[in-house]
């Protein structure tokens, strides 16, 4: 942007930390990548080996890129110019006549200007270099707010109703303290007010300032776990620096990626690699041969490779970026990139390279950050995985013990989220050895810090529902309902309700009802799963052909037999023409639906039967059913 541009701090985003991540093991022995894509939900029971949560991803932060099948906190988008999303000092513009106070929303600072002086032009630049300079010290953040505020209403007051962008920044500033606090919610309103203020015709200034204010909405609504309403903000602040800028700008490109890694979160993958290969394009043809740009770029591309399974083109990507990194004088990043290379290697079963990957990792953060930085704990994690998968179960738990005393005794200065990332890490790899006791244990304290933490609720909704997935593997359905009802809660608040997280999380909820014996609520979950997975997956998906049984099941039990019927019907005949007639799940079907029609045509001589011999009894998934993992 221009010279007179001056930075703002954005908010820092809690929902992605700068931490470690890793990936757990799988039945099939293969990882998903940074954002883990929801696996087919099981309907009898839910296994530790495939059960999976839905997280964000992670571009820069210096301990890992790594994806994470068992769990990770929500990491920290790329930035936009140089991290910070910027609005505009002192701009000379034309402004064009509006309303006096139209859409303002200030909260406070509304005291009379005659008696407070707020009418003073040179009070609104006084007052928020004040609260900037507590803002830059960490000083009474509060006191810093109060004086944002004001010297909002003195800028508001003082513009005699015409577009002012030194009014924008304050707003952007004031917002930003807000987020600080964890009062997200007052942020928007004010952020809302922003972008409203500018004047696209009135030049680049404003049209910067407007597309300033539009990220910065999504970045809140991001904290939020808003992930709808953050992409469509972030969508429409990149239409409307497309506009003044030119689609080839270098900052277009930025955009791009940063656009790209917001889809990734909302696991539109397709989309997401879209973006990042505009990003690219865009990057090679304003830079010089491996830039920094493209570095990340391609660093962004290797992960969402990974995460659709295209293990062989990550790998390229992600070599290509080290190699970049290397001729800029970026050897501080390259450890990262070197974590996500062992990952592909890992996906690949090139043990032996991930290994080598892995330990020049492992050595430069030694030399970089020191013996008990998170870094090198996120190291041993993924070594731990590696060797579980080998079935080296000595050496993997040797790593586990390794990790964790740095993880339960954690530098001064390591962010809270960063810690509780590492515990959920840790916790899956001894979930994946079936020591849930522990695992549990470890999730426990994880949900401790994120409690804590401001903007973590949909990190909180997710290691509930893991807890909930384990307490059920122990037999333990109250508590197992009782995580799940804490999780549900949460994730109608603050995620999309009709994503397929959502539909996943509640027909795993379905199933603890139905071993509690309330049936009525097991369907009416059910059901909602049923009608979200059809709108999101199709009904030809393998969780939702899971959730159709299991409705059937439910059905059946409180005598809907003809209902029962008609699904079962369509699942077996699905299945048939998916799966072939040989496949043991579709014969498992088929004797279910011929022993509820035979049951039709003597209905009143039916016995009553448990429920369980009504759900899918697929032997082969009893100890395999999937559904999602933190």
């Amino acid at each position: 942007m221009k010279g007179e541009e001056q930075e703002v701090d954005k908010p820092e985003d809690d929902s992605r930390s700068n931490s470690s991540s890793k990936k757990g093991s799988s039945s099939s022995g293969k990882k998903s990548g940074l954002l883990d894509k929801p696996r087919p939900t099981g309907v009898k029971s839910i296994s530790s080996g495939d059960v999976k949560k839905v997280s964000r991803p992670q571009l820069d932060s210096e301990a890992s890129t790594k994806p994470n099948v068992k769990g990770k906190t929500p990491p920290e988008k790329p930035p936009i110019n140089k991290g910070k999303v910027k609005t505009l000092k002192k701009p000379n513009t034309g402004v064009l006549p509006m309303k006096k106070g139209k859409g303002s929303k200030l909260q406070n600072g509304t005291e009379d200007a005659s008696e407070s002086g707020l009418g003073n032009p040179d009070l609104g630049p006084f007052l928020l270099k004040q609260a900037r300079d507590l803002v830059s010290a960490g000083d009474n953040p509060q006191k810093a707010l109060e004086l944002a505020l004001r010297a909002a209403k003195s800028y508001e007051l003082c513009s005699s109703g015409k577009p002012n962008l030194e009014l924008v920044m304050c707003l952007h500033v004031t917002a930003a303290i807000y987020c600080s606090l964890g009062q997200y919610n007052e942020a928007i309103p004010l952020l809302e007010q922003s972008i409203e203020i500018p004047v696209i015709e009135e030049g680049q200034e404003h049209a910067l300032a407007k597309f300033a204010g539009h990220m910065q909405l999504g970045d809140t609504y991001a904290m939020l776990g808003q992930l709808e309403n953050s992409i469509t903000c972030y969508s429409t602040g990149f239409e409307v620096q497309k506009r003044v800028l030119g689609e080839t700008d270098p900052r277009v490109g930025e955009t791009c990626r940063y656009l790209a890694e917001a889809h990734m979160q909302a696991l539109q993958f397709d989309e997401a690699q879209r973006l990042c290969q505009m990003a690219l394009d865009i990057h090679r043809e304003n830079g010089t041969p491996a830039s920094l740009e493209e570095a990340a770029d391609r660093r962004l591309m290797g992960l969402i490779c990974e995460t659709k399974g295209d293990h062989e083109a990550a790998l390229e990507h992600l070599v290509l970026a080290r190699m970049a990194m290397v001729a800029n004088s970026q050897e501080a990043e390259v450890a990262s990139v070197d974590c996500s290379i062992g990952d592909a290697y890992l996906s690949l079963s090139r043990y032996d390279e991930a290994v080598f990957a892995y330990q020049k990792a492992l050595t430069a953060f030694k030399t970089t950050k020191g013996e008990n930085h998170p870094a090198i704990g996120s190291v041993f994690v993924r070594l731990a995985d590696l060797y579980y998968r080998t079935g080296k179960l000595r050496e993997s738990t040797s790593y586990c013990e390794n990790a964790l005393r740095i993880y339960e005794k954690p530098m001064p200065g390591i962010p809270p989220e960063e810690i509780a990332t590492g515990l959920t890490d840790v916790s899956a790899i001894y979930e994946s050895m079936n020591d849930l006791d522990q695992a549990i244990k470890l999730l426990q304290k994880a949900l401790k810090i994120y409690n804590d933490v401001p903007g973590q609720q949909s990190t909180v909704a997710g290691i509930e529902a893991q807890m909930g997935v384990m307490y059920y593997m122990l037999g333990n359905y109250s508590e197992s309902y009782n995580s799940f009802s804490s999780a549900i809660s949460k994730l109608r608040i603050c995620r999309d309700k009709k994503s397929a997280f959502f539909g996943i999380a509640l027909n795993q909820m379905g199933l603890a009802c139905v071993q509690r014996y309330a049936i009525k609520e097991a369907v009416e979950l059910f059901e909602e799963a049923k009608s979200i997975l059809e709108q999101e997956c199709g009904p030809y998906h393998p969780d939702t052909l899971s959730v159709y049984s299991n409705l059937a099941g439910t059905y059946d039990a409180i005598g809907r037999l003809d209902d029962a019927i008609e699904i079962l019907e369509y699942v077996v005949q699905t299945r048939e023409e998916k799966l072939g007639t040989a496949n043991s799940e579709v014969d498992d079907e088929k004797k279910r639906l011929a022993e509820l029609l035979k049951e039709a045509g003597r209905v009143e001589s039916r016995k009553a039967r448990s429920l369980e011999t009504l759900l899918d009894a697929n032997p082969h998934h009893n100890s395999k059913a999937e559904g999602f993992k933190v």
